[in-house]
């Protein structure tokens, strides 16, 4: 997925709305450049994201700059998946 000779990495964020602000949030996400997928989940988290990154830097743009500012986005969770 990513340019040549660029490490592109992945995590899960489980996120947890606001009641009634499920489809808000997944619309917005949808916008992010980041985001590749995006999914409603049912249990204590009402949304999982996967987002692709190529530092932590972006990671963390991403995550506390742009995800968790979204109106309605109570809480997240994010989990950093690596090759095993």
């Amino acid at each position: 997925m990513g340019r040549v000779g660029v490490v592109v990495s992945t995590a899960f964020v489980l996120i947890k709305t606001a009641p009634q602000k499920e489809l808000d949030v997944y619309l917005t996400l949808l916008d992010l450049e980041a985001v590749s997928e995006t999914h409603v989940s049912y249990g204590e988290y009402d949304l999982v994201a996967r987002i692709d990154f190529e530092d932590e830097q972006q990671m963390a743009r991403t995550l506390i700059g742009q995800m968790r500012s979204i109106e309605g986005v109570v809480r997240t969770e994010t989990l950093i998946a690596v090759e095993v």
